[in-house]
């Protein structure tokens, strides 16, 4: 892996990548080095996975991908992440910080079955893109763009998986090998502005899409952070971890706990930081999912929170005095609180 690593970073650090401060709006194209890849194979890949997961994997088709979280036996998300079929193998990509120890745990229970693990990070570039995605020259030799979010669509050149649209924008992510990324850069960043990682993971804030990363894990379960809304639980399928206590949180009274959408004015906003009420200064009463800064300085952020806290207003990041947060919409509806 360090070589391709090597390789890749070497490359992009030749190209002029926007940091913050990109307008969003008129699309852009980023390496995705944030994320990591794990490729499961074997004859009980998906039986083993479907054990695993809170989506069903059984019914994964080659054309399409979904979402789905790995949780604690406890019900807390260890992880998300997005999983689909590549040939024989099994993709899941989540961020690369994780990585490691998902991958670990997931190989504690393999046992006996015919499944094998390995990290496919060094085998492929992930690169988002984003913009009127359908105007993009044909000689960048992109798979067929997909019609609808979590289509799958493959070809020599890699695969392309259409996610929900923000900002008005088409995004896709194109995972294919570094001579195919490398190749069809000049091309791609003459239609879409080069951005580093933080350009993406801004739009998938504006998605209302969460990614656990180190600060957050087993601070969740999925339905606090709206995982079932957009498609990341199956509650028909079979057990797996923790499926007792995401099935009773379901089910068992209305969620008191939700993710929502903010900005906020500070000097820097980080996963894991807690936010307070006025109301009840003392306790914690959620905490910032995920954050990245805007074009204007502000942070953007997804925060998990008490639902009736957050409509009273007075939240506060790191304490019941520090900056305030303004409460924005989603761009899904939370009011289908049985799903």
């Amino acid at each position: 892996m360090t070589d391709f690593m090597n390789d890749w970073q070497n490359f992009l650090a030749r190209q002029d990548l926007a940091q913050n401060g990109v307008p969003l709006v008129e699309g852009f194209l980023a390496p995705l080095t944030n994320f990591g890849l794990i490729a499961i194979s074997g004859d009980e890949a998906a039986a083993f996975l479907h054990n695993q997961l809170t989506n069903d994997v059984l019914q994964l088709g080659s054309g399409n991908a979904r979402l789905a979280g790995y949780c604690s036996p406890k019900g807390r998300l260890l992880a998300t992440m997005l999983t689909w079929r590549a040939g024989d193998d099994i993709m899941l990509m989540l961020p690369r910080e994780l990585l490691p120890s998902i991958q670990k745990r997931l190989q504690m229970f393999v046992l006996r079955a015919k499944v094998k693990l390995r990290d496919a990070t060094a085998d492929f570039a992930i690169l988002g893109l984003a913009g009127q995605l359908g105007k993009l020259p044909s000689d960048a030799n992109l798979p067929t763009l997909p019609h609808e979010p979590y289509a799958k669509s493959d070809s020599g050149n890699g695969s392309l998986i259409r996610l929900p649209e923000a900002d008005g924008l088409v995004r896709v992510l194109w995972i294919t090998s570094l001579s195919n990324a490398e190749a069809a850069w000049p091309t791609l960043a003459q239609a879409l502005t080069p951005a580093t990682a933080s350009a993406w993971q801004l739009t998938e804030v504006h998605a209302g899409t969460p990614w656990v990363t180190g600060p957050t894990q087993e601070k969740f379960v999925p339905q606090m952070i709206n995982f079932e809304l957009i498609g990341g639980v199956n509650f028909k399928k079979g057990c797996y971890p923790g499926q007792e206590i995401v099935a009773r949180s379901q089910y068992l009274g209305k969620l008191k706990r939700r993710m929502l959408l903010a900005g906020v004015t500070a000097q820097a906003v980080t996963a894991g930081t807690e936010v307070f009420s006025t109301s009840d200064p003392e306790q914690p009463c959620g905490m910032i999912v995920n954050a990245e800064q805007a074009m204007d300085g502000t942070f953007d952020c997804l925060v998990e929170i008490k639902s009736a806290l957050a409509e009273e207003g007075g939240i506060h990041l790191g304490s019941s005095t520090g900056p305030a947060l303004q409460f924005r919409t989603l761009p899904y509806s939370l009011s289908e609180e049985q799903k």
